[in-house]
């Protein structure tokens, strides 16, 4: 027998845009698609839940789900406790009251993309993007963030489904939970 894998899958466009969603709900459509212990952390779109099945399998099935159900095109990105302990644990980023730090996950080859966009963008004082293996992280002054040049060209509709983005606070609180 199999030993289930703890996973999280990180929805994006999650209450934006009238998308409006309760995460009880969207709990209540991942259990319908055979995975366990189905919880999620903050209103954002982070579930977790354990599963036999592989992450690339469930990616496609709850995608597919969360569509179907919430009648809109669903993006989710489905990592491992080990990948998101990568992500929080290598920011090359450290603490400050005065910047938002950013972890993406995503496609593969996506941190590259994201730093040639960032690359291009004006930035504020002291925003910074950096690859750290396959994650690209971003520095933005607090307040700043959707309003900045880069967090305009992540809204941008040929990259929705190709990553998403949490504050490194909230990859914490995620691996706390796993």
């Amino acid at each position: 027998m199999t030993r289930d894998t703890a996973f999280c899958a990180f929805l994006r466009g999650v209450n934006v845009k009238g998308t409006a969603m309760k995460m009880a709900e969207v709990c209540s459509v991942f259990e319908r698609q055979d995975v366990e212990n189905v919880s999620s952390v903050l209103a954002s779109g982070n579930i977790l839940f354990t599963s036999g099945k592989k992450a690339d399998e469930l990616r496609k099935v709850l995608e597919k789900a969360m569509t179907e159900h919430f009648s809109y095109e669903a993006f989710l990105f489905v990592k491992d406790k080990e990948e998101v302990e990568a992500v929080f644990s290598n920011s090359p980023f450290d603490a400050h009251p005065e910047f938002h730090i950013y972890g993406f996950v995503g496609v593969d080859g996506i941190e590259r993309v994201l730093m040639e966009e960032f690359e291009k963008a004006g930035k504020a004082e002291g925003e910074e993007g950096r690859v750290v293996g396959n994650h690209f992280y971003w520095r933005v002054p607090k307040g700043s963030t959707l309003d900045s040049e880069f967090g305009k060209i992540l809204g941008r509709k040929n990259l929705k489904d190709s990553f998403t983005s949490r504050n490194l606070n909230t990859f914490e609180k995620v691996l706390k939970k796993m």
